[in-house]
């Protein structure tokens, strides 16, 4: 188990690695910083001085490996927008987008996943038919849109909730369920097409043989096999939440990370830029290393591979 989860964690700094050497080079090769940040009149002087301030004007790999070293000390430089350091602007914003995710990934487990047990259970009858049917428009309708739905119902027409902000638990509501719906829809559909795979396995058949109540069978034999292949649905439904929340958050001008990467981005601001897309993608590796490891525990055969 040690070697495996060793193996493991070696490959998730491989892949930030090289990650953070992607980022590098697309950025760079995305544009000139100091255009984007000074004005179109601004002259070859400015332009130069801009660049002279912030290191831009020295050779690629210099940039390169002074930005990796300053990294590893957890120095992401100073943002170009406010000369605040970047581990600050980004700091100040990881709470607002952990109020929003947190709740909105619970919530889609506490619906989806008895909506999916619920659908295999009475599969095809109108239920099943109800909870799937439900489950593929929520999913397939972009989660930006069914955020600018809900503003129109609930802020717009209803007047029940506030469209955008986030200085009470009621500007949270909106964005919550947006998050919550789209990901519970997911975990419906799968929690269903798991359970019914079980259930037609033939220990499942045996045990119906026997006389154990179907009640029982779900519980102590059918769900504990589906958790397993669940684990990883999860994963990668807590491991998009962070790049659904630049989707999200704006919409319903949310000050956390994905409202800042956003403005970030079209400002040109890549110290914070780069620092969020580093963020994410850690976020990321982690949830899948837990999830590596959660599936080698609940499934011993996993850690021979």
């Amino acid at each position: 188990m040690t070697g495996f989860i060793l193996a493991r964690i070696v490959r998730a700094l491989v892949v930030l690695a090289f990650t953070v050497t992607l980022v590098f080079i697309i950025l760079r090769l995305s544009g000139d910083p100091a255009q984007q940040m000074l004005s179109d009149n601004a002259g070859p002087e400015a332009l130069a001085a801009f660049n002279a301030k912030w290191g831009l004007d020295r050779s690629l790999p210099e940039q390169y490996l002074l930005f990796v070293s300053n990294a590893l000390r957890g120095d992401f430089g100073i943002s170009f927008a406010d000369g605040r350091e970047v581990f600050d602007v980004v700091g100040e914003r990881i709470p607002k987008t952990l109020a929003l995710t947190v709740p909105a990934f619970v919530l889609s487990i506490v619906i989806g996943i008895p909506a999916g047990i619920l659908a295999a259970v009475r599969r095809d009858s109108t239920i099943d038919k109800g909870v799937m049917a439900g489950a593929v428009l929520g999913y397939s309708v972009p989660n930006f849109l069914l955020g600018l739905v809900f503003v129109f119902m609930f802020a717009v027409w209803l007047r029940v909730l506030p469209s955008s902000g986030s200085s009470t638990w009621k500007h949270a509501i909106l964005p919550v369920a947006t998050f919550a719906l789209f990901n519970a829809a997911a975990i419906a559909r799968f929690m269903r097409s798991t359970l019914i795979d079980v259930l037609g396995q033939p220990y499942i058949a045996a045990a119906r043989g026997d006389g154990i109540p179907n009640w029982e069978i779900i519980l102590r034999h059918a769900l504990p096999n589906a958790a397993i292949p669940m684990v990883t649905t999860l994963g990668f439904v807590a491991g998009g939440l962070m790049g659904g929340a630049a989707l999200i958050e704006p919409v319903f001008s949310w000050p956390g990370l994905g409202s800042g990467f956003v403005s970030a981005t079209s400002t040109g601001d890549l110290p914070v830029v780069q620092a969020m897309i580093i963020l994410f993608t850690a976020f990321m590796v982690i949830i899948n290393l837990t999830v590596d490891v959660l599936y080698a525990v609940a499934n011993p055969k996993i850690r021979k591979h």
